[in-house]
């Protein structure tokens, strides 16, 4: 039968928030650029409004209280409208202190992105210069500059953009220095870019959220430093007005007049506040690890957010059941459906494989069993996930903090990302044993050197000394193996443990973690998109697809004669030794986005034998032989029993 052309994906928002609307989802931030765009709005407009002249005096209205007539919010000792130099001064202040933010933030920007790119003697050269200028406290440097240029608001403008350099040079060289260091920075300089090219258009764009943070919430401390400085008369001069000076005017007429001080300090409050609860929302929103719809950060645990659950049927001799597993990820307005509802069981010493392309939901299923997908944007939404005789869904956070590496340990694919890089792997061992285990710092250290051993590292002692870099990749992650065997754990969840590393290494890992698992009788939920990795470990595979079980069953029989479509694909796809003319069969088309799900079969798109039925209505995973099970109306082997 001729294979379905995939049709093309109609072109669809993806639902996620802009910045604006991520923004305004952050209330403080929302509240503090309300009250920053108020105040900015009124200080541009003073030259319009209806304002007497903020410099002429009237020594018979002096000292007026708020709300006489005429003056909203009465008037200094010489007689000054001090609404009308409220609103001049704010003017002027905002002026400055996003200038001198402006200059701060181009030098040092410009000085730590030269210095992280360079490095060696311009690195060092230029950061030496900047340590010489923070060994000063940045208010006497800030003064001893305006002693030497004079007093005046410009001069202060330039001390405060001066002493802020260095805290912009410090925070982007250290990023530039980790960015240059990059692959992507390699791959330009082999295309034959400059030096410039590359520092402007490959690294500067990584750094610029970066700096874009730092003045989002440095313009309030320039504004706050302005204010000192004219506080004690080195800024702006009379009759001009700016926050700081009419602090300082009332400053001796403090208990007679309480007004004249008061008003302004609420206004550098006021506008303080605003731009440092703006900075915060924006700094979030520059964060692209927040951009789910919601400004909060992951927590501890997945959110589980089911209904009442039905009592299941549980699985004779499963050490871990789930049944009805569905976890969602809810970024703006739209619902992804990372699992549609999985049943899985695990018993002692029996390893099953969840298989599927990359994007399938296997490693969301994995997370979501001891709440590791995080919230916000993922919750659980239906399911039950026995542990034994426990529901970990019903647990408590400090009951699954119990169980994490002690009853079910997880072994992930990186094992470089997995291993902290600034202590041994003796010493994460040992914390590992210790989180669940009292025992003394000398037999956790025996224990750490025979857990190396069991795992079959040379040296065992020795390794526990060495850090992960001194470490090859297999010796990493058989390091993160003992880890996961550190507390005798039931289950151990293996998220493609082996896909980064070379054939050979990834046998010997496979072939260790299926002695380990024999020899203990520990159960292995094995997740890989490499049927060849299955059928060296697993008991039993469970093809998955958009967040769905397609087909169950041995391992064995699944390889020997798949029924459902999806999985003849999956294993047309592995090179067979021995048979070099045989065919690798790729998969046409893409799978389907889970927030756009089809009504019926999500694979029908892609399917030779998809017909109308396949598209009209759900299709259960439903029973066909004994231990097997498809998801599929017309399987390649077999009739489907009624469900």
């Amino acid at each position: 039968m001729a294979e379905v052309a995939a049709a093309p994906p109609a072109r669809r928002s993806s639902g996620r928030p802009d910045g604006l609307r991520l923004l305004l989802n952050n209330s403080l931030a929302t509240g503090g650029l309300i009250v920053f765009a108020v105040i900015v709005l009124v200080a541009l407009a003073a030259p319009f409004l209806p304002l007497p002249d903020p410099d002429a005096t009237e020594p018979v209205n002096r000292l007026l209280r708020p709300l006489e007539a005429g003056h909203l919010l009465g008037t200094d000792a010489l007689g000054r409208d001090i609404l009308s130099r409220l609103i001049w001064g704010t003017r002027v202040s905002l002026a400055v202190g996003i200038s001198a933010t402006l200059i701060a933030a181009f030098f040092g920007s410009l000085i730590g992105l030269v210095a992280g790119y360079v490095g060696g003697r311009v690195d060092t050269l230029l950061m030496r210069g900047i340590d010489m200028v923070m060994a000063f406290p940045y208010i006497l440097l800030a003064l001893a500059i305006v002693a030497v240029l004079g007093p005046g608001l410009l001069n202060a403008l330039y001390a405060i953009a001066v002493v802020n350099i260095p805290f912009f040079a410090r925070n982007i060289r250290g990023i530039s220095l980790g960015v240059s260091r990059r692959e992507f920075v390699d791959a330009a300089r082999l295309s034959g870019k400059s030096n410039a090219q590359i520092l402007f258009i490959e690294v500067l764009p990584n750094v610029l959220p970066v700096i874009i943070i730092t003045m989002s919430t440095t313009i309030g401390w320039m504004i706050l430093e302005t204010a000192g400085l004219s506080f004690l008369g080195l800024g702006a001069q009379p009759p001009q007005a700016d926050l700081g000076s009419m602090l300082g005017d009332g400053r001796k007429i403090l208990f007679s007049a309480p007004h004249v001080s008061i008003i302004p300090g609420l206004m550098i409050f006021a506008l303080v506040m605003s731009i440092n609860l703006l900075g915060d929302g924006v700094r979030d929103v520059l964060d692209p690890r927040l951009k789910s719809g919601a400004l909060t950060r992951p927590v501890a645990r997945t959110a589980v957010m089911r209904d009442a659950q039905p009592p299941m049927q549980r699985t004779d001799g499963a050490v871990l059941d789930v049944r009805g597993l569905r976890t969602e990820f809810h970024i703006g307005g739209e619902i992804y459906k990372a699992v549609g509802g999985v049943d899985l069981h695990v018993k002692r010493g029996e390893c099953l494989g969840i298989v599927g392309e990359s994007g399938s939901g296997k490693s969301v299923t994995a997370m979501s069993i001891m709440g590791l997908v995080p919230t916000p944007p993922g919750r659980i939404v239906g399911g039950t996930a026995m542990l034994g005789d426990e529901d970990l869904f019903a647990a408590s956070d400090e009951r699954i903090r119990q169980l994490r590496g002690a009853a079910v340990s997880h072994v992930f694919q990186d094992p470089l990302s997995t291993l902290h890089p600034l202590f041994t792997v003796g010493d994460q061992l040992i914390e590992a044993i210790q989180a669940h285990q009292p025992l003394s710092k000398a037999e956790t250290s025996a224990k750490a050197a025979d857990l190396l051993k069991l795992v079959r590292i040379p040296n065992p002692a020795e390794r526990l000394n060495a850090y992960p870099h001194e470490l090859s990749g297999g010796m990493r992650q058989r390091v993160c193996i003992a880890m996961a065997l550190a507390n005798d754990a039931r289950i151990i969840i293996a998220d493609e443990p082996t896909t980064a590393l070379d054939v050979t290494v990834q046998a010997q890992v496979l072939s260790l973690l299926d002695a380990l698992r024999k020899e203990r009788d520990t159960g292995i939920l094995f997740i890989t998109h490499d049927f060849g990795v299955v059928s060296a470990i697993c008991d039993r595979v469970a093809v998955m697809y958009a967040g769905k079980f397609v087909e169950t069953g041995s391992t064995e029989d699944i390889l020997s004669a798949p029924a459902h479509p999806y999985t003849a694909k999956l294993i047309d796809c592995v090179p067979v030794l021995g048979q070099p003319e045989r065919r690798l069969d790729a998969i046409a088309g893409r799978p389907p986005v889970v927030n756009r799900l089809p009504v019926g079969c999500a694979f029908a798109e892609r399917c030779p034998r998809a017909q109308d039925d396949c598209r009209a209505a759900p299709i259960p995973l439903v029973d066909f032989a004994p231990g097997r099970a498809v998801r599929c109306i017309h399987p390649l082997v077999g009739e489907v029993a009624d469900a």
